[in-house]
C-alpha cells in the first residue's frame, strides 16, 4: 500500500495568531512524526489495519481531550484558539487517514471485529 502523506490544512494555519510561528513548527513536527508512525504501521503486513486503528483511537482520544480544553478555557475566560487548532488538526489527520486508498473499509471492518471480540453483540436486548 502506498505511504500516507499528511498535509497541514491551510485553514488551521490561518486560524492561528500572527505570532504563532513556534506553534506552527510544533504542528509540522508532530505531523512528521505521525506520518512516520502511520507509514510504519502500513508496512507491517500482518497487523497493518490493527495498528492503524490503534493510532486512530489515540487520535480520537486526543481530539476529545482538546475539545474539552476548548470548553474549559472558555469557562476561565481564556482564548481557546490553540486548543481549537490542535483539535482541528487531529480531526484533519483522521480524515486524511480515512481518505487514503481503501483504508476506510478496512478500518471499519477492524473496528467491527473489535466490537465483537469485546463481547458486544448488537441486536440482543
Amino acid at each position: 500500500m502506498q505511504d500516507i502523506t499528511l498535509k497541514m490544512p491551510k485553514q488551521i494555519v490561518d486560524s492561528l495568531p500572527a505570532d504563532s510561528d513556534a506553534t506552527k513548527q510544533d504542528m509540522q513536527k508532530a505531523m512528521g512524526g505521525w506520518e512516520q508512525d502511520l507509514n510504519t504501521a502500513l508496512n507491517v503486513d500482518d497487523e497493518m489495519v490493527s495498528a492503524i486503528v490503534d493510532i486512530i483511537e489515540r487520535f480520537e482520544d486526543r481530539w476529545e481531550r482538546y475539545d474539552e480544553y476548548v470548553v474549559e478555557l472558555r469557562a476561565w475566560g481564556q482564548s481557546p484558539i490553540y486548543a481549537m487548532a490542535w483539535r482541528d488538526l487531529h480531526a484533519a489527520v483522521l480524515h486524511q487517514i480515512h481518505d487514503h486508498q481503501d483504508l476506510s473499509d478496512r478500518i471499519s471492518r477492524e473496528r467491527h471485529h473489535r466490537i465483537f471480540d469485546d463481547g458486544i453483540r448488537p441486536g440482543k436486548g
